[in-house]
C-alpha cells in the first residue's frame, strides 16, 4: 500500500473557472482519508484527479514519492468504487471479480486466488455463480468492492458507493466497509461522501473542503469538538452548532461573553487584555445545551419541537435578526412547546469564533 500527496493542487476548466485551489494534503499508508463538503464543493472532482480521470492543472500528485500527474489510471496502482455499481450484467460475480486481472493476463491460479481471498473478506463465498440481477444492493456494491480487491491496488478510491443504497442497506453496508478496513489495516482509502455519519464513523481523518480549498483536516472528534472556522463547525454535526452574536466582557484562562440576545456564556477558550471588547460569535451545539435556573446563554419560547424518542429538538423563536436557535435535548420533552426555557452549557463546550475563525487556533 502507499501514501499519497497533493502539492498546491488546482483544477481550472476552460481556463478562467477555477473549482479547486490549493489543495495539500498528505495521506499515510494505512489511512482511510474522507472527504465531505456542501454539493459542488470538488469533492468528486479531487477525487477522479487522484485517480487520473481528470487532469491536474497545475500542482503535483505523488504516490509513493513519485509525480503521477501524467501517469495514464491504468498505471496508477489505483482501484475506484464508483457511485453506480458498475457491474457487467451478463457476468457472474467471479467474471464481475475476475475481468481486469483476465485483461491483465494475470495466471489462473493467482486469478482464483485472488477472488477466494476477497469472497472470503466480503461474504460473498456463496454468490461467486450468480448474476448481478439475482444480488441485492447492498451485496452488489459488495462484489464492485471485491472487484478492486482482487487487484490489489496501492490506494482505494471509493466515490459515494452507499448512496445508491436505502436507509437500512447502507447502515449494513457502512458496517461492512468498516469491518473490511480493519481486516486490511495497510490499506490506504479515499472515500467521498456527502453523509456526516459515514465521515465522522469511517474515517482516520475527514477533509472538509469548501470555497474551491480545504476548510480543515482532521480526525472526526477533533473536528466535531474543535472546528477552526464556523463553517466547519455548522457543517460538522446535526443539527448544525448554535451561533450567537455578542462581546467579550472578560479575558483570562476562561473567556467571558455578554451576548447580543442579553445572555451571557463562559467558554474554556483563553483569551487576552487585548480580546476585551472584541466582537465574536458564541458557538454552542444543540446536544450541550442544558436548561439552568442560574445565568442563562440563552433565553427563549419554544416555537416548535420535534420528540425523536432518545431526544427532543427545540426550536426557539427567532431573536431579531439572529437565526432560530435549536436545543437538543435527552428524552421525550413533554409540553415543551409554547413555554419559555433558559439554557447553558459547560464552558469547555462553547466555543468562540471573530471573523468566521475560532480563537483557539490562533
Amino acid at each position: 500500500m502507499a501514501d499519497l500527496k497533493l502539492t498546491n493542487v488546482e483544477k481550472t476548466y476552460g481556463g478562467s473557472v477555477n473549482v479547486l485551489n490549493d489543495i495539500n494534503l498528505d495521506v499515510k499508508k494505512g489511512e482511510l482519508i474522507v472527504f465531505v463538503g456542501p454539493s459542488g464543493c470538488g469533492k468528486s472532482t479531487l477525487l477522479r484527479m487522484i485517480a487520473g480521470l481528470e487532469s491536474i492543472s497545475s500542482g503535483v500528485l505523488e504516490i509513493d514519492g513519485e509525480e503521477v500527474n501524467n501517469v495514464p489510471p491504468a498505471q496508477r496502482g489505483i482501484a475506484m468504487v464508483f457511485q453506480s455499481y458498475a457491474l457487467y450484467p451478463h457476468m457472474t460475480v467471479r467474471d464481475n471479480m475476475s475481468f481486469a486481472l483476465q485483461l491483465a493476463k494475470k495466471p489462473q491460479v493467482e486469478i482464483d486466488a485472488a477472488i477466494t481471498k476477497a469472497a472470503k473478506i466480503l461474504q460473498l463465498d456463496e454468490y461467486l455463480d450468480r448474476l448481478p440481477k439475482a444480488l441485492s444492493g447492498g451485496q452488489r456494491q459488495r462484489v464492485a468492492i471485491g472487484r478492486s480487491i482482487v487487484r490489489d491496488p496501492k490506494v482505494y478510491l471509493f466515490d459515494e458507493p452507499l448512496s445508491n443504497l436505502d436507509a437500512g442497506l447502507r447502515v449494513a453496508t457502512r458496517i461492512e466497509i468498516a469491518q473490511l478496513k480493519e481486516s486490511m489495516p495497510d490499506s490506504t482509502m479515499i472515500y467521498v461522501t456527502h453523509d456526516q455519519v459515514e465521515a465522522m464513523t469511517l474515517a482516520s481523518r475527514i477533509v472538509v473542503l469548501a470555497n474551491k480549498g480545504i476548510a480543515q483536516v482532521g480526525a472526526p472528534l477533533e473536528l466535531y469538538e474543535r472546528p477552526e472556522n464556523e463553517f466547519v463547525a455548522q457543517f460538522i454535526g446535526s443539527p448544525a452548532m448554535n451561533l450567537l452574536p455578542g462581546k467579550i466582557t472578560g479575558t483570562g484562562a476562561q473567556t467571558k461573553i455578554a451576548l447580543d440576545g442579553g445572555g451571557t456564556a463562559v467558554s474554556a477558550v483563553p483569551t487576552t487584555e487585548a480580546d476585551m471588547g472584541l466582537k465574536v460569535n458564541v458557538g454552542v451545539r444543540p446536544e450541550d445545551f442544558v436548561p439552568t435556573e442560574g445565568d442563562a446563554i440563552f433565553k427563549g419560547k419554544v416555537n416548535f419541537s420535534e420528540a425523536l424518542g432518545e431526544v427532543t429538538l427545540l426550536y426557539f423563536e427567532a431573536q431579531g435578526d439572529n437565526t432560530a436557535v435549536i436545543g437538543k435535548l435527552p428524552g421525550i420533552q413533554t409540553g415543551a412547546r409554547g413555554t419559555s426555557m433558559a439554557l447553558t452549557a459547560d464552558p469547555a463546550k462553547v466555543q468562540v469564533f471573530h471573523n468566521e475563525r475560532s480563537l483557539y487556533y490562533r
